[in-house]
């Protein structure tokens, strides 16, 4: 049971890895064992967290703005500097938007989709062949993508892009995990609720932890924890699924 869950070993790709999810993702793949590459666009960040993740582990940094195609060839071609194989590619970078519905802008809804939901699948594309080197019948290389609660959910802020493009994550999640069912590469999403990032940190926290029926915001463990099983072998018979890890808002609605 202990290989069946285990990461180590496996070369690991998180895209917005420098901070909130991305950071914890590193970190808990890292203490597993893996090889993680974290880009991010902010230097100075990534730098940091790099650091001190490399205290625990391997852990490299790629600068990278996924923001534009130009952006996310950049980042195929720095990883394809570093590891002509890839297990696992955590598609987590992501921005958001906000503005009422009368007054909300086509920058605020372009900006969200090219990062959120552009970028994700042209760089799930342009990987595909060092996925495909790593991927082996008895071990899937995998995908996973971060959607967020509010893609099944309405949202009570005016982040209307946000939740159209997390929910098309998971749209399209569906469709890559059945063409890509046959070169065994595996691709699931998780749609996380309410944990401590710079999206949720403008929010009252007392507020959120209101509306969780675990009285908790989720923790590193939490969200570590459903990646690295969807990172596994134990994971290899799922694909096209999206786990709602948001201590039972969902199912208290």
């Amino acid at each position: 049971m202990n290989s069946l869950f285990s990461v180590a070993g496996k070369t690991v790709l998180i895209t917005g890895g420098s901070r909130g999810i991305g950071a914890m993702l590193a970190e808990g793949f890292v203490r597993s064992g893996a090889t993680v590459f974290i880009s991010a666009r902010k230097a100075g960040e990534l730098e940091d967290c790099r650091a001190r993740l490399a205290k625990l582990g391997d852990c490299r940094s790629l600068i990278a703005d996924l923001s534009t195609t130009a952006g996310v060839q950049a980042l195929v071609d720095a990883v394809a500097q570093h590891t002509d194989t890839l297990d696992v590619l955590i598609n987590n970078a992501g921005a958001s938007w906000g503005a009422p519905l009368d007054q909300f802008p086509e920058s605020g809804w372009d900006k969200v989709m090219n990062l959120n939901l552009k970028s994700l699948f042209f760089l799930s594309q342009q990987l595909l062949p060092l996925l495909r080197r790593a991927a082996r019948p008895e071990a899937y290389a995998s995908i996973i993508n971060i959607s967020s609660v509010y893609a099944l959910m309405h949202s009570p802020l005016n982040t209307y892009s946000y939740s159209a493009s997390k929910a098309a994550v998971i749209a399209l999640t569906r469709q890559l995990a059945a063409d890509l069912q046959a070169d065994h590469i595996k691709v699931n999403a998780i749609a996380p609720g309410y944990f401590p990032s710079a999206m949720t940190a403008p929010l009252d926290e007392q507020a959120m932890v209101a509306e969780i029926p675990a009285g908790r915001m989720g923790r590193l463990e939490d969200i570590a924890g459903t990646a690295i099983y969807l990172a596994s072998t134990a994971s290899d018979y799922m694909t096209g699924r999206t786990l709602a890890l948001d201590g039972g808002i969902l199912a208290s609605r």
